[in-house]
């Protein structure tokens, strides 16, 4: 008979739980966790925290142009890291629908915040999918969801941009050995990060197109920044560029091809991710313009100030984007293990679209709300001001351009047929 314990350590920080909600677990002979109870409910009020946390910090993030520790840190003992990791590898088996949920709280809080949480859940949802009966990446797992490990992604490459089905850079292979050179133009908070998923070519001699993915630990890997990270928006990412170095084993390599990852995985979960995080960004715009609105109101005895009417089509427009993020959403949980569906024109072409038309429509929704707010709304000081939320969702349709993303679906497009009725 094992004996129950609380994960106290793991669990310290987290607010309003008592003994009943928090987690229990049985801790087994090989030091393995496997909880018992997991009170779901709780996501949002974790999520909550952390957007607590992150909104007193983020003028200063954006100003310094410094990582979000607060923030990240508030994130790890709320445990939400590792929510998406299975039950069985210590995690909170958390699904897509959950994780688009926290972008979204903590998109209205800290732009930064949010898409450092939203490129994390990315990698962590490859490692879920792809790296489940591998013994190094279930190891993996379960130190994410023990340490709250940060993941990093690092796709962009050279003078490739955001072209991340083409690789440069290939593996070399010598036994069980591997190693990899990269010219990673961008790594969003490489330097803060605990462990770096990338793509690579498979090995010398392979097409640019051939590409694998693997997982490294900070231990695995070496960064020598190149470029410095100084932008309009999302300053708090620190997307630097670095030379990566990196040794280690032929097990850290995905098994499944990059390729399969990126149809199944990679695009649909970043994008509604990113999606999600955007939206979030832009309610906190919306919020401001309502609160301004309703202020010039009640000072002019119920008289609508002039930028009303921006308010109206702000409202509206955050109303379209949460409903394309939510239908998407819906049709991936739907399809999310039927690989066919996944890989299929139609589904691809719509989950890319999803990226393009959000991230228009966000920007759009925030300059409504400054119009509301006018002058208020343009100001960098008061409550009203919503400049720093256009200068970080002006970034959403440069982050893997749009232009970019349109011309690779055009022939896509092309071949998709034309739905017959509203719901085909």
């Amino acid at each position: 008979m094992f004996a129950q314990a609380i994960r106290t350590e793991q669990l310290k920080g987290i607010s309003a739980m008592n003994v009943q909600e928090a987690r229990i677990h049985d801790v087994v002979a090989d030091n393995t966790i496997e909880p018992l109870f997991i009170d779901r409910s709780l996501f949002p009020q974790r999520a909550a925290t952390v957007a607590a946390a992150a909104k007193v910090e983020a003028e200063q993030v954006d100003r310094d142009a410094c990582f979000p520790r607060t923030s990240i840190d508030t994130a790890r003992q709320q445990r939400l890291l590792g929510v998406q990791i299975p039950l069985q590898f210590g995690g909170d088996g958390a699904s897509i629908a959950d994780v688009t949920e926290m972008c979204y709280t903590l998109g209205r809080a800290c732009a930064s915040t949010a898409m450092i949480f939203a490129m994390h859940q990315t990698k962590v949802a490859c490692l879920v999918r792809h790296g489940t009966g591998s013994a190094w990446h279930e190891k993996l797992m379960r130190r994410v969801a023990t340490e709250q490990m940060l993941l990093a992604s690092s796709t962009t490459e050279g003078q490739n941009g955001g072209n991340i089905r083409f690789s440069s850079a290939a593996v070399e292979h010598q036994g069980c050995e591997i190693s990899l050179v990269r010219n990673a133009t961008v790594i969003s908070y490489g330097a803060q990060a605990d462990g770096i998923v990338s793509i690579a070519r498979r090995a010398n001699d392979a097409a640019g197109s051939d590409q694998v993915l693997l997982a490294m630990t900070k231990s695995d890997y070496t960064l020598e920044k190149s470029l410095e990270w100084e932008t309009l928006g999302m300053r708090g990412t620190c997307s630097a560029g670095f030379e990566l170095k990196f040794t280690g084993s032929a097990e850290q390599i995905f098994a499944e091809g990059y390729d399969k990852i990126h149809a199944q995985t990679m695009t649909p979960v970043a994008h509604l991710c990113w999606s999600s995080a955007w939206a979030g960004i832009a309610a906190a715009a919306v919020e401001r313009a309502q609160a301004f609105i309703r202020k010039a109101a009640r000072g002019t005895g119920g008289q609508m100030p002039p930028g009303a009417a921006h308010f109206t089509a702000a409202k509206m427009s955050l109303a379209k984007l949460r409903a394309m993020i939510t239908a998407n959403l819906d049709t991936y949980l739907t399809h999310e293990h039927d690989e066919r569906a996944l890989s299929s024109l139609d589904f691809q072409s719509q989950i890319n679209l999803l990226k393009v038309e959000a991230s228009e429509l966000a920007v759009e929704t925030v300059m409504h709300a400054m119009r509301a707010c006018g002058l208020s709304g343009y100001r960098n000081d008061g409550d009203f001001s919503v400049g720093r939320h256009l200068r970080d969702v002006l970034s959403a349709p440069i982050m893997i351009n749009n232009d970019r993303i349109l011309a690779n679906i055009a022939t896509a497009s092309l071949m998709s047929a034309v739905p017959a009725g509203l719901r085909d």
